[in-house]
């Protein structure tokens, strides 16, 4: 069975209105945040801009927009279906609040917190890094799919092998046998998702960032597809902006409605649909550790110094905190078996690139610099303990109570 991507252009609580009872398996809406800004983002090559207008003027004008089209989500929505709310903190209040009016808050599954890391800015004040989905059913009789994770590397091995118990007073043990022997805790498939979804923002060179303000990764909206649908069931976006929804329910072969007052996002959309394009995470993929392979024995030679280590840079294995002429300081640590030349050319390159003014080469090993015009003017370079010390015992350097000229 083919599926299929339907593209209305309207105000959806117009266009709900078309939609029969009982006819959608998962709604996800994007709302309008209450920023009180008109939302701009151009696109990668800078040749086009995308706008919406997030004025409101009141608390009440914007709760009362969503509380109409709400209510009409609630009545083309299937008995079995589930509704997903994305926000931020700025109407976070509102939203929760209308979700427990139209829906009651006895239908409140989850409130879902996607954390993202994002870069700082000067504001003054926490830098937020997640944003809030809410997730009610229209009964209790729901779609879902429990999607696992793999163990925390924390996880104790008896918590994986062995059957978990309460006792009479309600605390939890392992399950014994009537002989006193443990029960074993049977096939794992990992730990069930919980409500904190660790899932990276796009970044400005993903290829699937088209350039549209708000834009939600693909990774997001399958996860929240696959947890309450089934293949060939109906998704409905009334936001859909960028076609985010509708491109991941194509994926997972589940149809969907997309409904937009915004021709450009319409047409956006529609492209989308035409050439979808997904950025995988290798983050998710590989686990947070795999990026952590800064040269552990070059950072040991740095402790003393108030630094950033620096991970996935073969030129780079250091940021010191303190700037030199409001430009970073770069660290760089000769590798073993390296060149003095190799690494100051390495450093140097990367010094230009970086806006840097001064750069501090590590030399551990023997070895003649040759540069046709000497060492470039950024580069600063100190010998390790190690080579000092050897130098001293080898009687190149001096002894004693004085200090080592090198």
């Amino acid at each position: 069975m083919t599926v299929t991507a339907e593209v209305q252009k309207g105000d959806c609580l117009e266009l709900l209105k078309n939609l029969p009872d009982e006819h959608i398996d998962l709604i996800y809406l994007d709302p309008p945040f209450f920023t009180e800004k008109v939302q701009k983002l151009k696109t990668r090559d800078r040749t086009k801009e995308y706008s919406y207008s997030d004025i409101w003027g009141s608390h009440q004008q914007y709760g009362e927009f969503l509380f109409q089209r709400i209510c009409q989500l609630k009545r083309v929505l299937k008995n079995t279906g589930s509704i997903f709310v994305h926000c931020d903190r700025n109407a976070a209040h509102i939203i929760r609040a209308i979700l427990d009016d139209i829906f009651g808050e006895n239908r409140f599954q989850s409130e879902i917190i996607w954390s993202y890391k994002r870069w700082s800015n000067a504001k003054k004040g926490l830098l937020p890094s997640h944003q809030t989905i809410y997730f009610y059913s229209k009964s209790n009789d729901f779609k879902f799919h429990t999607i696992y994770k793999e163990y925390s590397e924390t996880t104790n091995i008896d918590q994986i092998l062995q059957k978990r118990a309460r006792d009479k007073d309600g605390k939890a043990i392992y399950a014994r046998n009537e002989d006193g022997s443990i029960i074993g805790g049977g096939e794992k498939k990992g730990v069930p998702l919980g409500d904190v979804w660790e899932i990276p923002y796009l970044n400005p060179k993903a290829k699937e960032r088209v350039g549209y303000p708000t834009q939600k990764p693909l990774l997001l909206l399958e996860r929240i597809i696959s947890m309450v649908t089934d293949r060939n069931d109906l998704v409905l976006d009334p936001f859909c902006g960028s076609g985010t929804t509708l491109v991941a329910a194509k994926l997972l072969q589940r149809n969907s409605i997309g409904m937009d007052l915004s021709e450009d996002a319409i047409s956006l959309t529609k492209e989308r649909l035409s050439n979808p394009i997904k950025t995988d995470s290798n983050l998710l993929k590989q686990g947070r550790q795999a990026y952590l392979n800064a040269d552990k024995e070059a950072i040991a030679l740095l402790e003393g110094l108030d630094f950033i280590p620096v991970q996935r840079n073969k030129a780079i294995d250091a940021i010191l905190k303190q700037q030199y002429q409001n430009t970073p300081v770069l660290v760089r640590v000769q590798k073993r078996g390296e060149s003095v030349l190799d690494a100051a050319m390495l450093l140097s390159k990367a010094a230009k690139k970086k806006g840097s003014l001064k750069a501090i080469l590590v030399i551990r090993e023997e070895g003649e610099i040759l540069f046709e015009d000497g060492l470039p003017n950024n580069i600063e370079i100190v010998e390790s303990v190690a080579l000092l010390v050897r130098r001293m015992v080898d009687g190149q350097g001096q002894m004693g109570g004085g200090f080592v000229e090198s």
